[in-house]
């Protein structure tokens, strides 16, 4: 009460500062250095006095710690990281460090103070139950300096109250792009910091001289730590790849590399850009919109039939006018048969935007199968069965009845945009959302088929395989069913066929026992080989089902070939990364714009125009593929007027379909016998057949003629 009335007594001009001139700020400048100088020299005598005192042997009183508990308040301090690169104070030494961006949340912030590291998944209840050091994403840390952002210059610092921005330097050990520091392991963490930019286009990166792979090496990493769009991935082949948000984010990443961080001469390759293959339903109009009989939807099943088959006996492989796919593996043990349906674009979008949720099921589901103990937070179980009821919305009609129930598993790499569904008529395997009947159905166990259930992995391996590339040029499936509506395993061949192996086995093992018996001369080593051999023969689990013998192998290579087969019996069609483009242009230049975004592909969604000025913003959607060299021909083609703004925004089917020939009568009257006007889908996808060195059905030579010179040999 008395700080409120002081205050409405107080003038404006005593509340409100006037500006400072020039003069002044340089005059509090000085003085703000001359205390700092006089501080550091006190500091410095402070630890020559120190010294003396321990030398002449009185030890001085310990010190409390930097961390001790003061006060619940103060002793309470959350900071939320983005790593940055900054230039140290020593200029001299040309080395750069990284300076933690932070903000005070609670409590005060102390030079020295020791402090718990939470990565954006750690979980609160691991770290009560457990000891610090084995703690998944939770560490420790001093905090070596505090700084005050000052512009291009750092103002070093002893605490930091709450509510203020301030530097912190070496985290970089204990960090890699965001983190949150606290006092208590009991606090939960903040969730990561999301961009509007996502990285979609990717280079394989490496050194001129291999000599300087090492330094390449610790370039990425400190890339990878102070960019928080940038990724650095090593392949399976060995690459090391750079992940950006587009071509000037590309471009600044790689000259970063180059005069920062790993200082070498580097060499990129070209920008590989991703796309994504789907089914859709089977059109019902033409190239020029001429209505399709059912006739011609028979013909066009029957020739994609035709090619599908091409390479297969015709008894190990048959596929149906409705597209439902049979296949019989090699050793005749086991026949199944799939179905590719195309997902809704709304379900294909949940199931994009759910990975990390679907992951954690996938985590849940396989602690079950193994018999652990969960402990799952009630808001991940709400998740879970919110992402069910959402799916459930989604995927309406007949054909999707109880379809959500029947899930047998998402794909690529069990969390992607994909379901693999159970069919199969008498086969009630657990259901993929058992984790939300913990409490009442944990005891409950369907009667199931024994062969069936010990084979169960080898399906959905197939199916992984089958979505992580596709038939048409080895990019990832998106949007695609696949049911399989029949999986027949002939028990008494798999018998027999594990007795064969057992006679082998035996008969070899016969063979061995007579040549030890032949030798006069028994060793050690032959005894304890024989010793082996008998325990081997009076084994139970050989005459089991071996889950990881040939049968198993046969299996996820019959079901890849299914899924592969079943998605060449439907219409397919490429997806396309697309950017959202934003353009600030004036009535002049309109023209020009879209005109540049008609040429590389792009679609204008709309314009408008900012009040009180004169300059319209327009709203276009264009493919990644085409946005090299996108920025600056629009400025060149407006003379700077216009410049564009690129985020990554969705996957897009392109409408053209890749394989397509003139079959109607229209369809050759408009485009002639060979149809070889320009098709965006089929030069995409021959693209990337080249890049992966793929077969590409190309001619060399359209017009073929026979050559002869003009001019007389003398």
């Amino acid at each position: 009460m008395l700080k409120l009335s002081l205050l409405d007594h107080m003038s404006s001009s005593q509340w409100y500062q006037e500006p400072l001139t020039q003069e002044e700020i340089a005059q509090r400048r000085e003085l703000a250095r001359q205390r700092h100088a006089d501080r550091l020299t006190a500091d410095q005598k402070a630890a020559e006095s120190h010294e003396d005192l321990t030398h002449s042997g009185s030890a001085p009183q310990e010190a409390q710690p930097a961390g001790h508990s003061t006060g619940k308040l103060n002793n309470t301090i959350f900071i939320h990281f983005l790593l940055e690169a900054s230039k140290p104070e020593e200029e001299e030494e040309h080395k750069e460090t990284f300076i933690a961006f932070a903000r005070v949340y609670s409590g005060v912030v102390k030079k020295g103070q020791r402090l718990f590291v939470l990565g954006p998944k750690y979980d609160p209840a691991q770290g009560l139950s457990m000891c610090v050091p084995e703690v998944p994403h939770l560490s420790c840390c001093s905090l070596e300096s505090l700084y005050l952002l000052m512009g291009r210059e750092l103002e070093e610092l002893e605490e930091v109250p709450a509510g203020n921005v301030l530097g912190i330097g070496g985290l970089e050990e204990y960090i890699l792009k965001s983190a949150t520091l606290s006092t208590s392991p009991a606090c939960p963490p903040f969730t990561p910091l999301n961009f509007e930019a996502t990285p979609i286009v990717r280079v394989a990166i490496e050194p001129k001289h291999p000599s300087d792979m090492p330094k390449l090496v610790h370039g990425m990493r400190l890339l990878n730590q102070a960019d928080p769009c940038a990724e650095v991935l090593i392949q399976e082949t060995g690459e090391h790849v750079l992940v950006t948000a587009g071509e000037v984010h590309l471009q600044r990443c790689l000259d970063d590399l180059r005069e920062r961080f790993a200082k070498i001469e580097i060499s990129a390759s070209k920008p590989i850009i991703p796309f994504r293959e789907t089914v859709v339903r089977p059109p019902k109009v033409d190239m020029v919109n001429e209505d399709l009989g059912k006739q011609q939807k028979v013909a066009i099943i029957h020739q994609v039939k035709e090619e599908a088959s091409q390479g297969r006996t015709s008894d190990s492989l048959h596929v149906d006018p409705s597209g439902l796919v049979t296949l019989i593996i090699p050793n005749r043990l086991a026949t199944m048969s799939v179905r590719a349906i195309p997902l809704p674009k709304e379900a294909t979008d949940l199931l994009e935007s759910s990975t990390e949720l679907i992951r954690t099921l996938e985590q849940l589901n396989m602690s079950l199968r193994e018999g652990k103990s969960l402990d799952v937070s009630l808001r991940t179980l709400e998740a879970i069965a919110g992402l069910k009821t959402q799916l459930e919305c989604l995927l309406p009609g007949r054909k999707w009845r109880n379809a959500v129930e029947h899930i047998w598993s998402f794909g690529p790499r069990r969390y992607g945009p994909n379901i693999l569904l159970n069919s199969i008529e008498g086969y009630q395997r657990p259901s993929l959302w058992q984790c939300l009947a913990i409490g009442h159905k944990a005891g409950e166990s369907g009667a199931q088929t024994t062969a069936i259930r010990d084979f169960d992995n080898s399906i959905v391996s197939g199916f992984q395989l089958a979505t992580l590339s596709g038939p048409m040029c080895e990019e990832p499936l998106m949007g695609v069913c696949f049911s399989v509506e029949r999986w027949d395993i002939q028990s008494s061949g798999l018998s027999q066929h594990q007795d064969s192996l057992e006679e082998d086995s035996i008969s070899k093992e016969a063979s061995v026992d007579s040549n030890m018996e032949r030798s006069t001369k028994t060793s050690p080593q032959m005894e304890g080989m024989a010793a082996g051999l008998s325990q081997a023969r009076r084994r139970p689990e050989v005459a089991s089902t071996d889950c990881y013998g040939p049968v198993s192998g046969q299996l996820i290579a019959a079901m890849k070939e299914a899924c592969r087969h079943a998605f060449l019996a439907q219409p397919q069609r490429l997806m396309a990364a697309m950017y959202t483009c934003e353009i600030m242009a004036t009535a002049e230049v309109l023209g020009r714009v879209y005109g540049v975004i008609g040429k590389r592909e792009g679609r204008v969604l709309h314009e408008e125009m900012k009040e009180g000025t004169e300059m319209f913003i327009i709203k276009a959607i264009l493919p990644v593929a085409e946005s090299f060299g996108f920025a600056d021909e629009i400025r060149k083609r407006t003379s700077g007027l216009a410049s564009p703004q690129l985020v990554f925004s969705h996957w897009e089917v392109i409408s053209s379909d890749p394989y397509w020939v003139p079959t109607s009568e229209e369809e050759y009257l408009h485009f002639g016998e060979k149809a070889d006007s320009a098709n965006q889908a089929l030069k995409y996808m021959n693209a990337v057949r080249r890049r992966k060195g793929l077969y590409v059905e190309e001619k060399i030579v359209e017009h073929a003629e026979k050559q002869r010179t003009l001019s007389k040999n003398k």
